[in-house]
């Protein structure tokens, strides 16, 4: 396959889609391996700055997905005569905030952190795909964890989890993980 096929198999695919696609599906429907994936990728892109297109890809952890770009928002919305999402209450902040950082979480964890119950925040996170079910853990009454979705890493601009900002006042690993040391464990004091 010539690589102008090659990037319009991409192309068609993730239009298509709608969707983010995971990398490794992307490479099993278009027989290109994994590794080859980001430079066509690139190529698609510049052919879409070069022409001012509205369209780009964005790759979101471990997938790829095709988006508007963001300076055409308005113009969409207009467009599309949709209201402006209601914004997300502290509350949900704070749910979200506690969820992305330690995830995969239950609702248990999230009200001990909280102090309150948190099950009508988690549901309405829920509805608007910013968090998602990412199983169940392995004790009594086996609870439900959440993780953020893909929704979440585009409606605040990442990439991935990784580049959320560290928490002030606490030190984390590479993996998201916080390290506990003296200065940071106020249990102790």
């Amino acid at each position: 396959m010539e690589i102008k096929e090659k990037i319009g198999v991409i192309e068609a695919i993730l239009f298509a889609s709608g969707e983010p696609m995971e990398i490794y599906r992307l490479s099993q429907a278009t027989g290109i391996d994994p590794g080859g994936l980001p430079p066509l990728i690139r190529i698609l892109n510049e052919r879409y700055d070069d022409n001012g297109s509205g369209i780009t890809i964005k790759k979101l952890e471990s997938s790829y997905q095709m988006c508007t770009r963001e300076k055409f928002a308005p113009q969409i919305r207009a467009a599309l005569e949709t209201k402006r999402s209601a914004p997300l209450s502290n509350a949900a902040m704070e749910v979200l905030t506690i969820i992305a950082y330690n995830q995969p979480v239950s609702k248990g964890f999230v009200e001990n952190v909280r102090g309150v119950d948190s099950s009508s925040v988690v549901n309405n996170l829920v509805e608007r795909g910013l968090i998602e079910e990412a199983g169940r853990l392995d004790v009594p009454g086996k609870p439900i964890v959440y993780k953020t979705t893909p929704v979440f890493l585009r409606s605040f601009g990442l990439g991935s989890i990784a580049e959320l900002p560290p928490l002030p006042g606490r030190n984390m690993t590479e993996d998201g993980q916080m390290i506990i040391t003296e200065e940071n464990n106020t249990d102790n004091k």
